[in-house]
């Protein structure tokens, strides 16, 4: 688990493929003392395992499934990434909790600088927008952020500057794609509403709609 709160830059250095997997090799470029083999990290907002620690870098293995649902699968050696690491007990949680488990990705629609801010407006799919909502969290590359708008297509986020210079954000342009986590808490939410109302309808039958009121003779 994570909060969304990057700690900073890290540049790859190495990128090997395994058939539909990939090993990463990456250095951070502040001092990243205290982890070991089998620890998580969260890189770009997705959550993998050390496998290896060498002498300023480490690395990780990347599966095929996490490569088809990141921007993972188009990093290539040089890249700059967004790292964090594993949330502790006794940690502030600044942001909100990320899980590392990215759910898609989005592009960047619209990118302005607003006096010492930026937006960032970010199209996504209508299966991630339906866990978007006004003043909501989102992760956007790892990063914990706030929703200013949102609609069907996209969402707002304004980039301060100090998130603006720990993270790879603003050296993103218009038509880069980012990875995408929605609010974890909402997607239980909407489970557990979705299994009340498939064992609601279990009990009743079909369920109780306008067109079943009708035939049963009630309204017009």
């Amino acid at each position: 688990m994570f909060t969304g709160l990057v700690e900073g830059i890290g540049k790859v250095n190495a990128i090997r493929r395994l058939g539909d997997d990939m090993r990463l090799t990456i250095a951070p470029l502040f001092k990243m003392t205290d982890i070991r083999s089998g620890d998580s990290i969260c890189v770009d907002g997705v959550c993998l395992t050390l496998t290896e620690i060498s002498e300023g870098s480490f690395t990780m293995d990347v599966s095929g499934e996490t490569l088809s649902r990141s921007t993972l699968r188009q990093v290539r050696q040089g890249h700059e990434v967004n790292l964090e690491r594993a949330l502790r007990f006794t940690d502030r949680l600044g942001g909100h909790l990320v899980s590392g488990h990215v759910d898609g990705v989005g592009e960047i629609l619209k990118k302005e600088q607003k006096q010492r801010s930026w937006l960032f407006r970010i199209g996504i799919d209508e299966q991630l927008s339906r866990y978007t909502i006004e003043k909501g969290s989102i992760a956007v590359d790892g990063i914990s952020l706030t929703i200013n708008r949102c609609d069907e297509r996209f969402f707002e986020v304004n980039i301060i500057s100090q998130t603006g210079t720990q993270t790879t954000i603003l050296k993103k342009k218009v038509g880069d794609l980012v990875n995408i986590e929605t609010d974890l808490i909402g997607k239980y939410v909407e489970k557990f509403f979705s299994r009340d109302r498939s064992t609601q309808q279990e009990k009743t039958g079909s369920g109780i709609d306008m067109e079943m009121l009708i035939k049963q003779g009630f309204g017009d």
